[in-house]
């Protein structure tokens, strides 16, 4: 080979990642040009889904492009997430879930993605608290009553889940493993018909999320122990916190977030979090995902996001292995 050829050869090589640098800069600015889509792990009508369609429809507003939201459920939320996983990083297929996301690697042995590689996390958008309920003909008026009497029979007493580690399963294996009790879970198709379970004596214990378990405490349907997050609730601030009644470690907080395809570039994923942070800073948004029962609005920035979600991944790992659940 001369040196000429040689030499337009290394220009060419060298040239070449500075072409691809530019259109990666030039697709970032022209994001979006065609619609996203916002793939909702979970069914339609739940607490992640209405949230995650509220912020679809806000971003849609904000941006020259639909945010289009799609249901892929099944697997307990890893259908879709695959899905987005395996999808091109380009700002066009992102991944709405919730703490469940945390859980997959402990809970499932052949996942065909890596919830921690493979999905780059954009920002956390709220945080929920669970509240812990007991019939209204129940006798006890506390959570140390509560706990007293599951003690003193232990397998006896039963609460409800929806299976699959979500977040009823999580919040209730945490209580239990902090109290040292031992109860017989009764898995739903979801906390709709534990609930009702619950409110007709069926059913001894069920921590349900933040808005559903208001009502039915006001309605007199059933008695609020107890919230499961660090802080008491503005909605019931009669209510005492978990931590207040001993078990500081059994804090609790039911969390959505956006996430991306790994492959996705830094700055696009930068510029997708302030799209969200402020729509999070919206008044409406923020009136309406109160009344959602989200109680902490984040929208933080996509390290702060990671560093939480990978905390959260080592926590729950350790919280599932220590209560013997063994991936599947």
């Amino acid at each position: 080979m001369n040196r000429p050829t040689r030499r337009l050869l290394l220009a060419a090589g060298l040239a070449a990642p500075v072409v691809m640098t530019g259109r990666a800069v030039r697709a970032q600015a022209d994001w979006p040009n065609r619609p996203v889509r916002m793939v909702l792990p979970y069914s339609a009508g739940g607490p992640t889904d209405v949230i995650g369609r509220l912020i679809a429809d806000r971003l849609s507003q904000r941006l020259p492009q639909r945010v289009v939201v799609e249901n892929r459920t099944g697997a307990g939320g890893n259908i879709g997430a695959s899905f987005v996983a395996k999808a091109p990083g380009d700002g066009y297929t992102l991944l709405f879930t919730n703490i469940g996301h945390a859980v997959q690697r402990a809970l499932y042995a052949q996942l065909d993605y890596d919830p921690a590689k493979d999905l780059a996390p954009i920002t956390i958008v709220a945080e929920s608290p669970m509240v812990l309920l007991v019939p209204s003909s129940a006798p006890w008026k506390t959570l140390g009553d509560f706990v007293a009497a599951v003690r003193a029979a232990p397998g006896k007493y039963t609460y409800g889940t929806s299976g699959g580690g979500g977040a009823l399963q999580l919040v209730s294996l945490l209580l239990l493993r902090e109290a040292g009790l031992r109860m017989t879970e009764v898995p739903y198709r979801g906390s709709g018909p534990a609930a009702l379970d619950l409110a007709a004596g069926n059913l001894d214990m069920l921590y349900d999320a933040g808005l559903t378990a208001f009502a039915l405490a006001k309605g007199g349907q059933a008695r609020a122990l107890c919230v499961s997050t660090a802080q008491r609730s503005p909605v019931m601030p009669d209510v005492p916190t978990v931590a207040e009644q001993g078990y500081p470690d059994a804090v609790f907080s039911v969390w959505q977030a956006i996430f991306a395809p790994s492959s996705t570039p830094a700055p696009l994923v930068g510029r997708i979090q302030r799209e969200v942070a402020a729509v999070l800073a919206e008044p409406a948004v923020r009136s309406r995902l109160a009344e959602l029962g989200a109680e902490k609005l984040i929208g933080d920035t996509p390290a702060e996001a990671r560093a939480y979600v990978e905390a959260e991944m080592a926590r729950w790992e350790r919280i599932l292995r220590e209560a013997g659940i063994q991936p599947q």
